[in-house]
């Protein structure tokens, strides 16, 4: 009985301690704490306040326009330490006022305020339509697991052009977001939503005496997940493009934005004073020189294309409406850089002096997903090319990229709407999207076994957007050990045991030409021999499967371009043997994808040919399901093997 008791007090004990060192550690931290520890266990953090306030006024001088921010958060976990530090961008067009940053740590009951004290400014250089950002750098003090950092700042918008979008999501948990508007009635505004359930969202719209006041709410938002290779958060995440249309001062209206006609005038004003005066004579010269033995109008476009993607290098470094305005061409031509719009603007000079019209294009990359018609704001792009026409066809010529070949856009302009100048006109046209079979991969292998081990030679032939990739790869690959190392990676085969021993390369650099690697290479103990059989497995490029998504996944996946993948692969039978088994052909097919295998016996040779073409950029979670079961089905395939025997 006695021994009874005291287990009993002993198993109490022990629970009054446990109880004690979880009461004890749960002290550390705030009970608001615990309870959104306990709501989202998978968060870092979440954002308690989130409120932006707008005020738009007339003024004699213009619009008045100035924000003011204010974001409050907690932290979950010991990821916290790694928001420590913080970033503010501000730009000519973005005038950056009064900043209050703070830690708050839970000490002793209650929550403890420490200012950050010193702010850093320094340029900030990777933008390629305008550059002039610089950023606000600070560091929160001791921020850990259960701290509160709160962020208080207000900007100057320069340029009522220049209204922001507005988001009600973010990869954490939001409690309240709030976006107030409060404009005199003499602004006209228009809103354009995206991704937006007005179930979720509360809007509200009032006047009070001579403003009016927009108001949008959304509480207790959950977090939406990052996923590699998502389409850009624009097309997920629940925004609104705010839009002054015009505004009274005086009693006179003046328009600013609304429609597109309104977004290409103040563009062409910005432009149509560029490159007046006389073109540089050595210009002159270098144009005539590159085209002289040019039969063709197209002939001459072509070389001074290839010039100054060669010659002009891409640097972005802008300020104010210098992002907006192209320098002059002499002014580049005497520096050899520039930026997106200086290479437009050299490459419509150079055009003119070779008696070719070339258009001034702007147009917004693939991270962007409105149209002109939707967002006819400088919110719609990001970028400048120059645009050509010849016999019917629009050829989009983007000179900050390198390699690009002559007819076809860069890979993150596809199937994008260009707005092309024509003088006080402007057309609306629709960048194509580059077929499959023009960024090809095709190999051509033939192979022997030798003890084991599988000997042969390869010519491999890219062309399209995958030799741009393999070009600019190999700009860092200086040495012949790194050039093997690299071609080791590119091309590997069957297994890991996979070895370049030498290779040879044709047309490298080339812009039109497609770009060819013969080689010679061993995979060893690759084949398996039991008794007078032979097995091998000739599907040595399993390119396909790359391709399959995440059953999990929860996102459309993007990629940068359609894909056309060949593979031929010749094995010679060796001497004494005959074939016993091989795989019969497997095809599959739908919008997406297309891939076949197939087997063919010629004299002493099996002849195995894999083609695999990707017609996609973008596939929905619905789209991926149906990709995925086809590449299984060929997965299946995959595991086939050519079975040979002793005559």
């Amino acid at each position: 009985m006695e021994k009874h008791i005291k287990s009993k007090i002993y198993k109490s004990s022990l629970i009054a301690f446990f109880l004690l060192v979880i009461t004890s550690l749960n002290a550390q931290y705030s009970t608001e704490f615990l309870k959104y520890r306990k709501l989202h266990p998978e968060a870092a953090r979440i954002r308690l306040q989130q409120e932006t306030i707008i005020t738009i006024e007339a003024t004699k001088e213009g619009l008045e326009i100035n924000q003011e921010f204010i974001e409050e958060d907690l932290y979950l976990n010991e990821a916290a330490t790694y928001n420590s530090k913080n970033t503010l961008n501000f730009s000519a067009f973005f005038e950056l006022n009064e900043v209050k940053a703070s830690t708050l740590s839970f000490e002793n009951n209650v929550y403890v305020e420490k200012e950050v004290e010193k702010f850093t400014k320094k340029d900030d250089l990777n933008s390629s339509f305008y550059d002039d950002t610089k950023s606000l750098n600070y560091v929160y003090p001791n921020l850990k697991k259960g701290s509160k950092s709160k962020l208080k700042y207000s900007q100057k918008i320069k340029n009522p052009r220049f209204l922001m979008p507005f988001y009600f999501g973010e990869y954490y948990p939001i409690k309240k977001n709030k976006v107030t508007i409060i404009a005199d009635k003499d602004v006209n505004l228009e809103f354009r939503k995206f991704n937006i359930s007005d179930d979720n969202i509360q809007f509200t719209k009032e006047e009070k005496r001579k403003k009016t006041i927009y108001t949008w709410q959304l509480d207790n938002q959950a977090e939406y997940d990052y996923e590699a290779n998502t389409p850009n958060y624009k097309t997920i995440l629940p925004h609104i493009v705010p839009i002054i249309t015009s505004y009274k001062i005086n009693k006179k209206t003046k328009k600013v934005l609304g429609k597109v006609s309104d977004l290409y005038g103040w563009y062409y004003s910005l432009v149509e004073n560029v490159n007046v005066e006389p073109a540089n004579k050595e210009l002159v010269t270098l144009v005539d020189k590159i085209t002289a033995d040019k039969k063709t109008e197209l002939e001459k476009v072509k070389a001074i294309y290839y010039w100054t993607q060669k010659n002009i290098k891409y640097i972005a470094f802008e300020y104010a409406l210098g992002g907006f305005i192209p320098r002059e061409s002499n002014e580049v031509f005497r520096k050899k850089y520039g930026d997106c719009k200086d290479n437009s603007s050299i490459l419509y000079r150079m055009l003119e002096i070779a008696g070719v019209k070339g258009n001034l294009t702007w147009i917004g990359t693939r991270s962007i997903p409105y149209t002109y018609e939707e967002v006819p704001t400088p919110v719609v792009d990001n970028h400048m090319i120059l645009s050509y026409e010849n016999n019917g066809r629009t050829y989009y010529l983007d000179a900050t990229g390198r390699y690009i070949k002559f007819g076809i856009p860069t890979s993150f302009i596809q199937g994008k709407e260009a707005l092309v100048s024509y003088g006080k006109e402007f057309k609306i046209k629709k960048v194509p999207v580059i077929a499959a079979k023009e960024s090809a991969v095709i190999d051509s292998t033939s192979i022997k076994i030798e003890n084991g081990s599988v000997i042969g030679t390869a010519k491999t032939t890219i062309s399209g957007y995958p030799k741009i990739d393999v070009f600019n790869d190999l700009e860092n690959e200086n040495t012949e050990t790194k050039l093997k190392q690299f071609y080791n990676r590119k091309f590997v085969k069957g297994n890991n045991k996979f070895l370049v021993k030498n290779f040879k390369e044709t047309n490298k650099y080339h812009y039109d030409n497609d770009f060819i690697v013969d080689y010679d290479f061993e995979i060893k103990n690759y084949s398996k021999k039991l008794g007078d059989e032979i097995y091998i497995n000739l599907n040595l490029n399993k390119d396909l499967s790359y391709y399959k998504t995440d059953k999990k996944r929860e996102n459309a996946i993007e990629y940068d371009y359609k894909r056309y993948f060949s593979y031929t692969t010749k094995l010679e039978i060796p001497k004494g043997y005959k074939v016993d088994y091989m795989p019969e052909t497997v095809k599959v097919s739908n919008d997406f994808i297309t891939s076949e295998i197939t087997y063919v016996l010629e004299e002493n040779e099996v002849i195995y040919n894999h083609t695999i073409e990707l017609n996609f950029l973008i596939l929905s979670l619905e789209n991926q399901k149906e990709v995925n079961k086809l590449i299984k089905k060929i997965e299946r395939n995959y595991k086939e093997i050519v079975v040979l025997k002793k005559e």
